[in-house]
């Protein structure tokens, strides 16, 4: 059973993760450049009905990454110092992660495809901790 439970919290890690990060590198590098071709009173509704779509997408994946994440760090104990400070580090790009997009599927939020590359680039820097991380263990 504790297998089971291992395996949905991995697949739910992961298939979070690709929703968020996948989100924003398709909304950065597809939608974003297209919106910005559009007549101007066009613009704004387009990128605010995108956003409020996203949103529960959002919401979703950072709840789902939280808890799965959560398990994952309490399921494995016992790791070494580098392993520590590699994680402290990915959490810290996580923290950034969610409050950035959080803040980017709100009504009204300015500059939404300079903070998605942000957080772009924050999320492929945590998917190479992470595959680093399950490499050292």
């Amino acid at each position: 059973m504790a297998d089971v439970l291992a395996v949905i919290m991995r697949w739910l890690h992961i298939s979070s993760v690709a929703t968020l990060v996948g989100g924003m590198i398709y909304g950065r590098f597809v939608v974003a450049p297209v919106i910005d071709t559009l007549p101007e009173g066009s613009k704004g509704s387009l990128d605010e009905g995108m956003a409020a779509r996203y949103r529960a997408l959002v919401y979703a994946a950072v709840a789902a990454l939280v808890l799965s994440g959560l398990y994952n760090i309490f399921a494995t104990p016992g790791h070494s110092p580098r392993y520590h400070m590699l994680l402290g580090i990915k959490l810290l790009l996580a923290l950034h992660v969610f409050a950035v997009a959080l803040l980017l599927v709100q009504p009204g939020a300015k500059r939404r495809a300079r903070r998605m590359t942000g957080v772009v680039i924050s999320g492929l820097i945590i998917i190479a901790i992470s595959a680093y991380l399950r490499r050292i263990f």
